[in-house]
């Protein structure tokens, strides 16, 4: 029991000594990576930088103590953190006191979201939700990440729109106000990081983006209007104050419930991702509870919404991380190098970070991913679409909540409409095979078919109308229906079995059924298929049962049969 509640028990008592020494290291690529992120994030939630930075402390360490990922890496991450900032602009300007308090509250709320639905168990919601939506929204977010940028890039102040489409359009219509030496800061950093990336993967490219836009800004001049982030407070992480009061908790409750589902999304799939690589087991679960726990006690140590990212988490794995150790070492790193180097940050331009930020917003869009998904299938294709549409024009909680709902339509689209194969003797091989894919045989009084899938409420209307188009043909009088691929069948699927065999035995026949799982049968037997249907029809050896039903079928009929379909037809033949 305990191990439930402290799952790294587990994983502390395996560590050796080389585990420890893999998982600092790790930790210290993780802490130097999340430097620049943390500042750039923070900045695109409309918090100081320093918040940024006080996520990547406290929620990591949380997260990895309480979550079931080895290598999970959790923090300020980019999608949360423009729903945070869209959450909250609409009632406080960024950066004040006032949208500090409730963007604190705003992670509280999250955080007990996860928490009750870790507690309820809960997790297996995540695999309903489709990875598309992710990709979706995380487009839509990074176009509007690098629109909220284009007033520090241009330093066109009437660029911070009232809607993305505002924005550009201010942005486009007083282009005469260009700044061209913040233009130059911006652009010149956003170069470095795109050459660093390229030509030197390991280095810390947005680092070194930052320290060179920095020297740019100097080297132009303070004359030339190019503001500076300042500095930040050289410290660990104060005590927060938190905007709890009942007017707060019911405005931000619909989008905190938004950014809870959006940072379980993120944290499970990224953690499953990484555990396919690493052969570790995920517990959706467990992610909810540290996620949740993460949010709750960081709200409280001025951390705003965090959740798993996949940029530190994949480094994290590469560096050779052995255990969620790895995520701990890289926080208190963190908070060794922010005491250091603090003071230095009085000197980064406003237009550097907003470079820095650019190249974040790219590396938002999975663009193989989007080309896949565009090409294969239109299905996914749609629910990518609406996703990304949404997010740029509609309120992001709304984007989600849309992106979700779009999800479980086409899970239910899918499950709506399982295959009904009907089964054809193939003489080469001696074995029934699909009638669409190889030329056969088949009954003309009994017809074979293979149905995948469950036969539920959702599926029933098109299991009916495939069904009976062949049971509405002259002399098909039995079915044997194929059940290996039948995973589930509720109460209207039993009742729809019922009256097809109904309409079998008013033409002389029946219903038969093949390998039906035991626990679907033992379900379905509870649910009235039996006594409605005899459980003699119910058979495990395939050859049985076409002994058992060919001597029910019509002599006369067969007599002029030329299939010969089954090893009972010689006499016929």
């Amino acid at each position: 029991m305990k191990y439930h509640f402290f799952p790294f028990l587990v994983w502390f008592k395996y560590l050796t000594f080389n585990d420890i020494k893999a998982d600092f290291i790790a930790g210290l690529t993780g802490a130097v990576i999340v430097l620049p992120q943390g500042v750039a994030f923070a900045t695109i939630a409309g918090l100081p930088p320093e918040y940024g930075l006080y996520t990547a402390m406290v929620t990591p360490i949380i997260a990895a103590l309480f979550g079931s990922s080895k290598h999970l890496i959790s923090g300020p991450t980019t999608a949360i953190s423009i729903v945070v900032f869209s959450s909250v602009s609409g009632y406080a300007e960024p950066g004040s006191e006032e949208f500090i308090a409730m963007a604190l509250t705003l992670t509280l709320m999250a955080g007990v979201y996860q928490l009750a639905f870790g507690l309820a168990r809960l997790g297996k919601l995540v695999d309903f939700v489709s990875h598309t939506v992710v990709i979706g929204f995380t487009a839509g977010a990074a176009i509007l990440i690098a629109t909220s940028q284009m007033q520090h890039i241009t330093a066109i102040s009437s660029a911070n729109g009232l809607s993305f489409i505002h924005s550009w359009i201010a942005t486009i219509s007083h282009l005469e106000l260009l700044n061209w030496s913040v233009f130059s800061v911006a652009m010149g950093t956003l170069l470095v990081a795109i050459g660093v990336k390229r030509y030197s993967p390991k280095a810390p490219n947005l680092l070194v983006a930052m320290v060179v836009g920095s020297l740019l800004a100097l080297a132009i001049g303070s004359d030339a209007g190019i503001a500076l982030v300042g500095t930040i407070p050289a410290g660990l992480p104060p005590l927060s104050v938190l905007d709890v009061s009942w007017q707060t908790l019911q405005q931000l409750a619909p989008e905190a419930f938004a950014i809870a589902l959006l940072g379980l999304i993120e944290a499970v799939s990224i953690g499953r991702a990484i555990a396919i690589k690493s052969q570790q087991r995920i517990y959706p679960n467990q992610e909810f509870i540290g996620q949740g726990l993460s949010n709750i006690v960081g709200s409280f140590f001025s951390c705003y919404a965090g959740s798993g990212s996949f940029t530190r988490s994949g480094v994290n794995y590469a560096a050779g991380a052995k255990s969620g150790l790895s995520a701990i070492f890289s926080a208190i790193l963190l908070m060794f190098i922010v005491l250091l180097i603090a003071p230095l940050t009085a000197y980064l331009p406003v237009a550097a970070m907003a470079g820095v930020i650019l190249m974040v917003a790219y590396n938002l869009v999975d663009f193989a991913q989007i080309k896949k998904i565009l090409s294969t299938s239109k299905a996914e294709s749609s629910v990518l679409l609406i996703t990304f549409f949404s997010t740029l024009l509609l309120e992001l909680e709304f984007a989600i909540y849309l992106g979700v709902l779009m999800s479980l339509i086409l899970f239910l689209a899918k499950t709506s409409t399982p295959e009904i194969t009907e089964m054809v003797l193939n003489v080469e091989q001696h074995r029934f095979v699909e009638a669409a894919a190889h030329p056969g045989y088949q009954c003309p009084q009994l017809r074979v078919l293979r149905v995948d899938m469950s036969i539920y409420f959702g599926s029933v209307n098109h299991i009916q109308n495939r069904i009976e188009n062949i049971v509405n043909q002259p002399d098909v009088s039995r079915v044997l229906i194929l059940c290996g691929g039948i995973n589930f069948i509720d109460l209207s699927g039993t009742d729809l079995l019922i009256a097809l065999d109904k309409k079998l035995k008013a033409k002389g026949g029946g219903l038969y059924f093949f390998a039906m799982k035991p626990l679907v049968k033992q379900r379905a037997f509870k649910l009235g298929l039996t006594p409605a249907i005899s459980p003699e029809r119910f058979y495990d050896n395939k050859r049985k049962a076409i002994a058992e039903i060919f001597v029910l079928l019509q002599p006369s009929v067969c007599e002029y049969c030329q299939q010969h379909v089954f090893k009972e037809c010689e006499k016929y033949a």
